[in-house]
This record gives structure tokens, sequence and C-alpha cells, in this order.
């Protein structure tokens, strides 16, 4: 089955999104749209070896950075995670006629939550270091810097926004609409990771629906390093075969 790809994906704000799009095999209808997390792009080494593990498996797969990131347009200051969600949807609106699961990493993890929890397009759920706690998280990272002002970890080319401090403490976390997932979903945390705790991945799975998996990865920090990135590019692609979601 042959599907067409865009030559570019813009968002609802008009600015052009950066991806990536690495084939599988032709017979397979499965897209696996991969997303980063604050601060990141979608050429972190562990999703590019996300997406060489699946294609290596006949899975498809397409990377893209978030508004404001990487070489996406749009300004790193006017990014939140709501604007965020509506990114994923103008990606996946630029994308018919697939069966499409969603893997995030970080605030990825709880961007594409929100997403799946009120579109259906989305058939399976991968939480990479998944945040569950989006408030929680900008009182600790960014608790000592004034939004407008500051920067994030002293980094003058991410600038912190009163925008994303105000959205990271509405949306409080992500539980409510964990609740509501009805899809598979698999969570991968690394024990040794210091900014988003495990028990964020531990949390969300307790309330998930089944079918569900919680691997936890010894070592392993935030951000899969070699060899965690393997290690996890493997499980995720059992994780496909063993629930029959490559189709």
């Amino acid at each position: 089955m042959k599907h067409s790809i865009p030559t570019e994906i813009r968002n609802a704000q008009g600015e052009r999104l950066d991806f990536v799009y690495i084939p599988g095999s032709e017979e397979n209808n499965t897209l696996v749209i991969i997303a980063h997390g604050i601060t990141a792009h979608k050429d972190r080494p562990m999703l590019v070896e996300l997406s060489n593990h699946l294609a290596k498996n006949g899975i498809h797969s397409l990377r893209f950075s978030f508004s404001g990131h990487g070489k996406s347009e749009g300004k790193f200051e006017e990014f939140t995670p709501t604007k965020e969600v509506g990114d994923l949807q103008s990606v996946i609106d630029s994308l018919p006629g697939w069966r499409y699961g969603y893997v995030g990493h970080s605030l990825g993890a709880a961007v594409g939550l929100l997403f799946a929890s009120k579109d259906p397009r989305i058939s399976f759920l991968v939480s990479l270091a998944g945040m569950a706690y989006t408030a929680a998280f900008a009182q600790r990272e960014f608790g000592n810097v004034t939004p407008g002002e500051g920067c994030m970890w002293d980094m003058p080319e991410f600038p912190l926004s009163k925008a994303l401090i105000e959205d990271m403490n509405r949306i409080d976390n992500v539980k409510e609409a964990a609740k509501k997932i009805r899809v598979p979903w698999l969570f991968i945390h690394g024990l040794a990771d210091d900014v988003v705790p495990p028990q964020d991945s531990r949390d969300l799975f307790a309330i998930a629906s089944e079918p569900k998996k919680l691997i936890e990865i010894p070592g392993c920090d935030h951000l899969f390093p070699p060899p965690h990135d393997a290690f996890m590019a493997e499980a995720v692609v059992n994780w496909l075969k063993e629930l029959r979601l490559i189709s």
C-alpha cells in the first residue's frame, strides 16, 4: 500500500513544521509519529535510533519538530503544550489514510496523551520518560526563573515564556486525560532519570486501561543514551509485534 507524503506540513498558525519520513514495508499501513520533548527537536539521537529500528522491522515512521524547535518555523517563546497538541493535529491531518501510532518523549509524551484523549485516530501510544505533572515540572525546573525575563537552564536560546508557565500550570497534570485513553499504551522510563521522575510513568500506568505495559531501565537517564536507546527501540518493536499493532 502506497501513501503520499506531503512536501511540507504547516500548523494552524501557518508555520512550517520540519519532519522526516522513514519508510517501512509497502504492505504495512501503520505510521508511527515520533515527537520530542522540551527544548529538543526531531533528530535527538534516541529518536533517530527508534526510527531506524522501526524501519528495519518494516514499520513506517515520521519524526517532526514542534513549532519553535529545531528547524521548524515559529518562535520558541510562543510554544506551549496546548500549541503542540495543535501541531500534532496538523501533522496527522496532513497524512491521511494511515493507521497512526504515537511515540512521545518527556513533554512530547504528555502532548500525545492530551491529543489521543480527544482524537480517536491514534491507535496506540508509547510514552518515553513521559511527563505526568506539568505544573510540578515547571516549578521544579524553572521555579527560580522569572518568566519573560530568564531562560531555561541558563541557556539564552531557550527563553522562559509566561505563556508556557501559564499553560503548564493550567494543565497541572494529565491524569484526567489518561483515564480517557482506550488504546494500547507502552511506558518506558529510565530509573536514573533526574528530569522527569519514574514515578510520573508509574502513576499514569496505574490509571491506564489494558492493554498496557511499563518497562523501567536501570541506569538509564532522561535521554536514553547508548546502549539504552537500542534497548528502548527493541522494546517498542517487540511490544508492537506482541500486540499485533503493525499491519
